[in-house]
């Protein structure tokens, strides 16, 4: 089921981002990674299924890489991870189209039904 879903894995701290991926290949996705988001939009392409971004990087975010990805066309689900926990977060996640927000540390199990629920999701619409 999940031979032909690449995910795109943003985040600067290299041991979330290796562990999120490890996660991620554990359960049969493919992934591609990126420190930043000029980085990730570098890597967008339409082999691209979703995008697991982290908020705060530099020096660009993860609001202002989803931004930016939209307005290029690519309408793909977005997990964000972050350890902040503020309120306004969830508010600008909305603002945003966000599908969902995972709080660090990324629980596996957490991650991947997250994922398999919003690969259904895409499938059948």
């Amino acid at each position: 089921m999940n031979n032909n879903i690449k995910i795109l894995v943003v985040d600067d701290n290299d041991f979330v981002r290796m562990q999120i991926v490890s996660f991620l290949k554990g359960g049969g996705y493919e992934t591609i990674e990126a420190t930043d988001g000029d980085e990730a939009l570098s890597a967008l392409n339409s082999d691209i299924s979703m995008a697991v971004v982290d908020v705060r990087m530099e020096p660009m975010g993860g609001f202002e890489f989803i931004s930016i990805m939209q307005a290029d066309g690519y309408n793909i689900p977005v997990i964000l991870v972050t350890g902040d926990q503020s309120p306004d977060l969830l508010s600008k996640a909305g603002q945003y189209n966000v599908s969902t927000i995972l709080l660090k540390p990324v629980q596996k199990e957490r991650l991947l039904s997250m994922v398999d629920r919003l690969m259904q999701r895409e499938m059948t619409n």
